[in-house]
């Protein structure tokens, strides 16, 4: 019922490793350059400053499009099933944090700020009133 594509078996081979995949592909690359017509200078190891920017502006525009999830932890309660189930409207759930204690501002699950509640056109918002530190957030990964 299926025809078998012998393209696709050709540029894919499940024998070949991934470093004989990479080393192909680089050659590829290099055999579809167009040479220049003035001599490149020897090469030393290190990036021109302006191609380490312009290496960075790609890395970087890698990752600007993907999506985070932010969310703000007002506090948090521990409670056991059968106290769950008696859960009904009007029900109070007591929380481990005090009134006016800043909110806790979270990127995909780890801390990122702490802040304040506002309203903003009728809608919640966070003023951030401290962020933490990039030191403790790298610290906080794991």
């Amino acid at each position: 019922m299926s025809e078998e594509n012998p393209e696709s078996e050709e540029s894919f081979d499940p024998d070949m490793d991934a470093e004989a995949e990479m080393a192909k592909a680089m050659a590829e690359a290099e055999a579809a350059q167009v040479p220049s017509s003035s001599p490149s200078p020897p090469t030393t190891g290190v990036m021109p400053a302006s191609e380490m920017d312009e290496h960075m502006d790609a890395s970087l525009d890698r990752i600007l499009d993907i999506p985070l999830v932010i969310s703000a932890q007002l506090g948090s309660a521990k409670m056991l099933i059968k106290e769950l189930l008696q859960l009904g409207p009007g029900s109070v759930v007591e929380l481990d944090k005090l009134a006016g204690e800043p909110l806790e501002v979270l990127v995909n699950e780890k801390l990122v700020a702490r802040g304040e509640v506002v309203m903003v056109n009728e809608k919640f918002g966070i003023r951030l009133t401290d962020v933490v530190s990039q030191t403790e957030r790298v610290n906080n990964l794991s």
